[in-house]
């Protein structure tokens, strides 16, 4: 992909008075990405992960190179002092080009919003999520698979559906029946001490909190069914913001939480040993 030279960079927060044009690519196209991170005092978990995450989506969208010593002595005042919070940022290609046409020069536009924790990941991380299999299934588009683009209709479409389901989240598969992720989560399983997770080559999104698993456990990606996680030893949900959580049910196949907590906390033990 060829760098754009000529761009800048305009970084709005929620305590600026500035405002984004209604022209904004990512307002009209969904032209641009973003990535929310978990903040503890006063640091972002996982850093270099929602970086590496920046970094991709600018790369194979073809945006220019994005100065992160601006962005993150930004970011930095606005989250100092905080405990517990929640940090997303998103970023658009900004005005320019004619209808879907690229600009000739791009003018990034990134805004940084300090959102409060959600107040029931604690309680399902002691309990467990209930997951039903959901309705809307993602359509394939390898171009765009892996990546957290502003294009989240399936999503909504996915939430609005689980108005009328029984559950605390739900499995997403593909149209050919492929387990892909959570409604806003990925998934990964653990059968006879070894871990896997469904590819995201086609459709999904590529996880912040599981790319950091990769560093500590070995994950194997592969087509998964629904059969495979219901015979699994133990089944998790995981994003940046709530870590791993057990899944207590899928459909009426029931998990014991504190046994999948066990399995994992050993798997990590015995890994960082080697």
């Amino acid at each position: 992909m060829q760098k754009i030279i000529n761009h800048t960079q305009t970084i709005i927060t929620a305590r600026d008075s500035s405002t984004i044009s209604i022209s904004d690519r990512g307002l009209n196209y969904g032209d641009g990405f973003f990535t929310t991170a978990k903040v503890v005092d006063g640091q972002v978990q996982y850093w270099p992960h929602h970086k590496a995450r920046l970094i991709e989506c600018a790369e194979r969208l073809g945006f220019p190179e994005l100065d992160f010593y601006s962005l993150e002595n930004k970011i930095t005042p606005h989250i100092t002092d905080l405990q517990l919070s929640v940090l997303k940022i998103l970023i658009t290609r900004g005005e320019g080009g004619r209808g879907y046409s690229l600009p000739s020069e791009c003018n990034i536009t990134i805004l940084l919003s300090v959102l409060d924790y959600p107040r029931n990941y604690s309680a399902l991380a002691k309990k467990g999520v209930r997951l039903e299999i959901s309705p809307i299934k993602l359509a394939a588009q390898p171009y765009l698979a892996g990546l957290k683009t502003l294009n989240r209709l399936e999503q909504v479409l996915i939430k609005k559906a689980m108005q009328t389901q029984n559950c605390d989240d739900v499995l997403v598969l593909d149209h050919n029946n492929n387990v892909i992720e959570a409604s806003a989560a990925n998934i990964f399983a653990i059968k006879n001490h070894k871990v896997f997770s469904p590819l995201v080559d086609e459709c999904g999104i590529k996880g912040v909190y599981l790319q950091s698993l990769c560093d500590k456990l070995p994950v194997e990606f592969k087509r998964v069914q629904v059969e495979d996680l219901t015979q699994a030893d133990a089944v998790f949900v995981c994003n940046s913001l709530m870590g791993a959580v057990p899944v207590k049910s899928i459909e009426q196949q029931v998990f014991n939480t504190a046994n999948s907590h066990a399995l994992l906390t050993k798997l990590l033990a015995k890994e960082a040993k080697c």
